[in-house]
């Protein structure tokens, strides 16, 4: 219960998807994201990198472990396993979800936007390829939609911690674009609404956009069994919709709230069979 309340305050989207997916797929899909929760907050949990890089040693073994059929007597860890067991998940991509966080433990903001994807497809595509095997589908069409949603999920995130990290001083958005439009850590930090900052914006934006149109592209192959795994999009589209209208100010107040209504437009997208 902890672990779900967790989950609803640090995934409300991901929270409300796996709430709406099919019964026998729903207690595996909030493992998974449980696991991913986990995962995401040991970066900003720990104050040195030794306990951190610890953190993801724990769950090193305890895939292992869950593998063996020997799960840590750990709640989130004892969820996965029951999902392992009863989906047969591949654990490449549970190793892969852990390498990439490990290796985001350097802090450092992404070179290129090019390294930003490598990043989203190693852990939110990764997550999407566990959640088609928790709903039975194993499918190369579904493979590549998902490979392209969890960039656009990937990218969306970095766009929307943006506040979040620069009241920290810290800035990830990829130095590449950054640079192409002459925009300084400092502009960021300062929250800056001036046009460079908005250019990288839009820039960044764009480009998840150009996933999204990529995985729809796919959208007509996918087996309808796979559509509930990408219900995800209706938050990452409500988010590009919010900060077009507001012209690219990625620090605008209106960004910082909610959707209302998010939740009647991810319930009403779940009876459909294409996403």
């Amino acid at each position: 219960a902890a672990a779900r309340d967790r989950l609803g305050s640090r995934d409300y989207e991901g929270f409300l998807c796996s709430l709406l997916l099919p019964a026998a797929a729903r207690r595996s899909s909030l493992a998974l994201r449980a696991f991913n929760v986990e995962l995401a907050q040991v970066k900003d949990s720990v104050s040195q990198k030794t306990a951190g890089l610890m953190r993801m040693q724990f769950w090193k073994n305890a895939v292992e472990d869950i593998f063996r059929d020997g799960p840590p007597a750990q709640p989130v860890a004892t969820e996965l396993w029951r999902a392992v067991k009863k989906h047969g998940l591949t654990k490449r991509w549970l190793m892969r979800i852990i390498a990439e966080r490990e290796k985001d433990m350097e802090d450092k903001a992404y070179r290129s936007l090019q390294e930003l994807e490598s990043y989203s497809e190693n852990t939110q595509s990764s997550l999407l390829y566990l959640l088609l095997e928790c709903l039975g589908v194993r499918d190369i069409q579904a493979d590549h939609a998902a490979s392209h949603v969890g960039k656009a999920q990937g990218i969306v995130t970095c766009l929307r911690a943006t506040p979040y990290h620069s009241r920290r001083r810290k800035v990830y958005l990829p130095m590449d674009i950054c640079m192409l439009h002459g925009a300084s850590q400092e502009d960021f930090i300062r929250g800056s609404g001036e046009q460079r900052v908005r250019d990288v914006v839009y820039d960044v934006a764009s480009q998840a956009h150009v996933h999204l149109q990529h995985a729809r592209s796919f959208g007509k192959n996918v087996p309808a069994t796979a559509t509930p795994a990408f219900l995800y999009t209706v938050a990452l589209e409500d988010y590009l919709q919010r900060v077009r209208k507001v012209h690219f100010d990625a620090f605008h107040p209106s960004l910082q709230k909610r959707n209302p209504l998010l939740p009647v437009h991810l319930y009403l997208r779940s009876w459909r069979t294409t996403f």
